[in-house]
């Protein structure tokens, strides 16, 4: 199996990119990490299976090696923006529930970008 290093990754848009050994890069989606793992940092070293997607290699199975090393104050977003983040999650959600008072659930992809900002704050906020 191909060995890679993830080139950037975003957790609010749910894919990214590993460079690969080879050269190459591959296309990341969040659905192709290991199960609860919900983003990846630029650097992990991952071990992954590849498939020809429409526009290139897609990378499928992934495994994760190795975690580049991680100061918490170099990881962690500075508190101004973090807080700009939840009052925006904060409306986000207020959409939502709206929305339920009325019968209505969020899409499965709205639904999924949530959760996926409501995890990466979650992580920040554990530090």
């Amino acid at each position: 199996m191909p060995i890679g290093r993830v080139k950037w990754f975003s957790l609010e848009k749910g894919f990214g990119f590993i460079s690969s050994e080879e050269g190459e890069d591959v296309y990341l989606a969040s659905d192709a990490l290991p199960s609860g793992v919900t983003t990846v940092k630029p650097g992990t070293k991952l071990e992954f299976g590849v498939a020809e997607g429409r526009k290139g290699p897609q990378a499928l199975s992934v495994r994760i090696i190795e975690e580049p090393a991680s100061v918490v104050a170099n990881t962690r977003i500075n508190t101004d923006d973090l807080a700009t983040i939840i009052e925006d999650t904060i409306k986000m959600l207020d959409k939502v529930g709206n929305g339920l008072r009325h019968g209505r659930h969020p899409s499965g992809p709205d639904a999924e970008r949530l959760s996926r900002v409501l995890k990466g704050i979650a992580a920040q906020i554990e530090g």
